[in-house]
């Protein structure tokens, strides 16, 4: 990582600070419960984990909004697995899956460590594709919002990551610049070549990729490198 005066780092959320994937298991497991729907959660979720992968990628291109992703991508997962269901039912746990999923409080391993770590040293920031009232009430849900300064939304914004006026947006929010700011989040596209485009280091968390960048496997090395 290039040498810079390091006085900002704006994360990503959910897949890198907010566990989703165990987050969203334990949603529809409630769901599944509270209505008696018969579905073996371990065979849903490894088809709905892909297609909800799929269709946020299609929402961050603007080829479908934030109402149809909610709805398509229950309804491609229940024919697939060919589950009787109606758009009725799909609305219904599209509307439930939304309202239960921002109270679940799972954070990664050493999440509130190593942002405690980081606050005493830097201002922190979030940088989202998430809608604004749900991002904002998993982030209080689980106790991490004091840590934090400012957080933008794509949906507070009107811009999504990649694009860099999203980063703009939020450098200006935080009253910084690209040259004292580091991004770390968990997509290569949207997290790290969307800040990189626009003159922010970044730091990749995930699997070491098959060519060279700068990268974390897990939050707590994050305080040997920062």
């Amino acid at each position: 990582m290039a040498q810079l005066e390091l006085t900002d780092i704006f994360f990503d959320l959910d897949h890198t600070l907010w566990d989703f994937e165990k987050n969203s298991e334990i949603t529809f497991n409630l769901i599944f419960e509270k209505h008696s729907i018969n579905i073996d959660l371990n065979s849903f979720m490894n088809v709905y984990r892909p297609v909800n992968f799929k269709y946020w990628n299609m929402y961050r291109r603007n080829q479908i909004d934030s109402e149809n992703l909610r709805f398509y991508r229950l309804k491609e997962v229940f024919e697939t697995l060919k589950i009787k269901s109606d758009k009725q039912l799909i609305n219904l746990i599209a509307e439930e899956y939304i309202n239960y999923l921002s109270d679940q409080i799972h954070l990664f391993p050493d999440a509130q460590l190593t942002l405690n770590y980081l606050a005493n040293k830097y201002r922190l920031h979030i940088i989202t594709n998430g809608f604004e009232k749900i991002q904002h009430k998993k982030i209080k849900s689980s106790k991490i919002d004091h840590f934090f300064e400012t957080v933008t939304t794509a949906e507070g914004s009107g811009f999504k990551k990649p694009d860099q006026r999203i980063f703009e947006h939020a450098l200006k929010k935080a009253k910084t610049h690209q040259h004292n700011s580091l991004m770390i989040g968990d997509s290569l596209e949207a997290d790290i070549q969307g800040a990189k485009d626009f003159g922010m280091e970044a730091i990749y968390f995930g699997k070491k990729p098959n060519f060279e960048i700068d990268y974390v496997e897990n939050l707590k090395d994050l305080k040997t490198v920062l």
